[in-house]
């Protein structure tokens, strides 16, 4: 006798085989959300200034305040989840960037601004070293490859959040009924959506200590971070300058260098897991760096405007999953938890971000814009060569 072939093709989903695809789910929604919600404060940034009354300088120092906040919180953010758990570190410190996101749409005083702009840096660092934790329980509970999917989501993310925001604003809502909009939003799908599928645990191993030096290849796996968020920077802040000095292109044109290069980024890391399981870490690693090393030599050797921007998307696939894989890395060593590691890695990741491109202002002041762009695909063919060293950690 056969089998009804009806009642064997109804087969239903397994508690188990949910909760891992739930897993799944939640972890890229929380880097979804993170990526929404920094995009929708460079809205943002027009309206502060105006209601604050205040000048560029006085504006500059101010922001430093975000970038102070991540660096203080990152190192212990490790410990956090170590002792907290994924599920707890990253609800609260995730409902404290969107409360803190939304106080800057609307305080005035200088004082307060300041103090909600520290939160926000801070509570973003917490939630950036903890949901790569979570991502990369989510890859070991998979066994697969995952990590460049998750980054996706946030690129994406940075990419809608502005437009998200400024469309409401266009509605006519103020700045303050926008963002709670947005952050309320993402609140309450957290907690009564994605938060029972984080991990309630933030490591597989035990750690008391609150943070550990990185030393070693750790410190290596940190160097290499350190260039590559170094390199985004330098695209973020001097790309559009490039063009404009360099390529006689029009400044309202320009600043759509970092949009096609974050569209490239985008979506390089779509297809970065399916590239590491066919190809291996080792050989993707290599052929990044020298795609996004081409990239920088292309933009600089560009004839014309077209030429110049397709570099830039050359340097967005290149880099795309080079920081993805990292973290993935940085999960596999054993010379140090897991959690800590993270930690070490994602803070100097983050100074790289925020001392390298003022590093290559210098560096362009005493020479060329076309100097910062070679020390630059120097370093991503580094980056390459020094991987094969983390490969075997």
């Amino acid at each position: 006798m056969t089998s009804n072939p009806v009642t064997t093709d109804m087969t239903t989903t397994s508690p188990e085989t949910a909760k891992t695809t739930g897993h799944g789910h939640a972890t890229r929604f929380v880097f979804l959300a993170l990526g929404l919600a920094i995009s929708a404060w460079a809205v943002l940034v027009p309206y502060a200034k105006t209601r604050l009354a205040v000048d560029e300088a006085v504006l500059g120092l101010l922001l430093l305040l975000i970038g102070s906040g991540a660096i203080l919180s990152m190192p212990f953010a490790g410990w956090l989840t170590s002792r907290y758990g994924c599920r707890r570190t990253l609800v609260v410190s995730t409902t404290v960037f969107m409360l803190s996101l939304i106080a800057l749409a609307f305080v005035s005083s200088p004082w307060s601004f300041g103090i909600s702009l520290f939160l926000f840096g801070a509570s973003s660092g917490v939630v950036d070293v903890a949901m790569n934790i979570q991502a990369i329980l989510v890859e070991k509970e998979r066994n697969r490859s995952m990590m460049s999917g998750f980054h996706g989501m946030y690129s994406i993310g940075g990419f809608f959040g502005a437009v998200i925001l400024s469309l409401l604003l266009k509605t006519g809502l103020s700045p303050l009924a926008a963002t709670c909009c947005l952050c309320i939003t993402l609140i309450v799908l957290l907690m009564a959506v994605f938060a029972r599928y984080l991990f309630p645990y933030g490591n597989e191993g035990k750690s008391r200590s609150f943070f550990v030096f990185p030393k070693g290849s750790i410190l290596l796996l940190g160097l290499l971070c350190f260039i590559m968020y170094m390199g985004d920077g330098v695209v973020l802040d001097w790309g559009a300058l490039f063009m404009t000095t360099t390529k006689a292109v029009a400044p309202d044109t320009a600043g759509l260098a970092f949009a096609v290069f974050s569209v490239a980024i985008s979506t390089g890391r779509l297809f970065g897991d399916r590239l590491v399981e066919w190809l291996g870490i080792r050989k993707v690693m290599t052929a990044s760096s020298i795609i996004a090393a081409a990239g920088f030599v292309c933009v600089m050797a560009a004839p014309s405007t077209i030429t110049a921007f397709a570099g830039f998307i050359i340097v967005g696939l290149g880099a795309s999953n080079l920081i993805p894989i990292l973290f993935s890395i940085a999960s596999h060593q054993k010379i140090m938890p897991v959690n800590l590691a993270i930690s070490s890695v994602t803070t100097l990741g983050y100074l790289g971000l925020l001392v390298g491109p003022p590093m290559m202002g210098f560096i362009a002041h005493a020479s060329s814009l076309y100097a910062v762009f070679g020390i630059i695909a120097a370093l991503m063919i580094f980056v390459g060569i020094a991987s094969r060293k983390l490969h075997n950690l």
